[in-house]
């Protein structure tokens, strides 16, 4: 059996998520979802993105973040060779600042 993403309890999650209206929303659902250590991992792999994509290096954010380099090269690949999920992200976050 194949593992994919797209599940009917994926889309639910995300439709939950999609119901969220403000930044304090998202903290009162997110903790109780996900376990501190979870949260903070996305949040992590989040900042390593932003940092990548502004060419920081590998020695910046790890030390920056505590991120390890080979969690610094799966968030690269991820950007490189993904779904361009944290371009469209960071463009509509530019957009509305």
């Amino acid at each position: 059996m194949s593992k994919t993403v797209h599940t009917e309890a994926v889309k639910h999650l995300f439709e939950a998520v999609l119901q969220l209206e403000n930044v304090e929303e998202c903290y009162q659902f997110f903790e109780d979802v996900c376990t501190i250590n979870e949260l903070l991992s996305l949040s992590q792999r989040f900042e390593v993105a932003k940092m990548l994509t502004e060419n920081k290096t590998y020695l910046e954010i790890a030390e920056q973040t505590g991120a390890s380099t080979a969690t610094i090269s799966r968030v690269n690949r991820s950007l490189n060779y993904g779904n361009d999920g944290y371009q469209m992200v960071f463009s509509r976050m530019e957009k509305n600042q």
